[in-house]
């Protein structure tokens, strides 16, 4: 499965660009859900820089934290049966913040 469609990393560009530089950062609302479809993982990305493959965004493992994640590493994760990350196409990009993501 392809992580990011077209629309939603440009999006993550987008919003990655406006941070760069900046003392003061936009809170971006969360553009895509990644989760891991055999066991623990969910990630609520809001920003990513093409150049380092690191995305932003709130990370769901053991505790919820807000930070940094490669997204070469999610790529080449394969779990049981040999599934990988998957993205959640019914999510509602651009309609939630961190915050609110992190009582879901």
């Amino acid at each position: 499965m392809k992580l990011f469609t077209d629309s939603i990393e440009k999006r993550l560009i987008k919003n990655h660009q406006a941070n760069v530089g900046k003392e003061k950062t936009i809170d971006h609302k969360v553009v895509v859900k990644l989760f891991n479809p055999t066991g623990i993982g969910t990630w609520y990305l809001t920003e990513y820089n093409p150049e380092t493959e690191v995305a932003f965004g709130l990370s769901c493992l053991h505790e919820k934290e807000i930070g940094y994640v490669s997204m070469k590493e999610i790529r080449e994760y394969k779990g049981p049966f040999g599934l990988g990350i998957e993205r959640d196409k019914y999510f509602d990009s651009n309609k939630k913040t961190m915050e609110e993501c992190k009582s879901l």
